[in-house]
């Protein structure tokens, strides 16, 4: 493989597994291992935006870049999501919500792409302009992923072993604020995806 000419994409994957690493701390259950989990959480998530602008900047962009973008997201939130559940700091309703979106939205959009539409862009599936809006706008796509991420470094913040700064400042409320802020967003982002599925069924 041409490393010099696919960077987007080895960024995409790399993210996955810096993610997995920073799960994984968290099963060690140490000050230092949450701490290390919490700056890559961050670092994962950062790397979210890198891979674009790289992709963009170099003219990497590909159909194989978008797939393992978008396959990259869904493996790491999806992968938070059930290990915040695991641990027991968030009900095992929001993995379950955020895996069922997933399916149900990428499904529905692998038949789009099917028929030459994208998920955005000037060939969106989505006609309409509140559709556009919930789905593809700067405002609602920045919204979600800021949500998600301070949700994300909060939930492994405040439940750091032997830290009692951590759940100051109701931040163990703030992060599951943020949890629920992010569902919702998931949830709204999804229904323009589905509302206006009808048309690429009809024969």
């Amino acid at each position: 493989m041409d490393i010099k000419n696919n960077t987007a994409n080895i960024v995409s994957i790399s993210r996955v597994f810096i993610a997995f690493i920073a799960i994984g701390l968290l099963f060690i259950e140490t000050k230092a291992a949450y701490l290390w989990s919490t700056a890559l959480t961050i670092i994962a998530f950062a790397m979210d935006g890198v891979d674009g602008y790289i992709a963009r900047k170099y003219n990497q962009s590909s159909e194989l870049g978008s797939v393992l973008d978008i396959m990259g997201d869904r493996i790491v939130e999806a992968s938070y999501w059930i290990a915040f559940a695991v641990m027991g700091w968030l009900n095992i309703l929001f993995p379950i919500i955020c895996v069922t979106r997933a399916f149900t939205t990428d499904s529905i959009r692998s038949v789009a792409l099917s028929k030459g539409m994208t998920a955005f862009g000037d060939k969106s599936m989505q006609s309409t302009a509140w559709g556009k809006f919930i789905c593809s706008s700067k405002f609602m796509r920045i919204s979600y992923a800021v949500a998600k991420v301070l949700a994300f470094i909060l939930l492994i913040f405040v439940n750091t072993p032997d830290c009692e700064f951590c759940t100051k400042f109701y931040m163990p409320e703030i992060a599951v604020i943020l949890a629920w802020a992010a569902i919702i967003f998931c949830v709204v982002r999804a229904i323009p995806v589905v509302a206006e599925s009808g048309k690429l069924f009809d024969k």
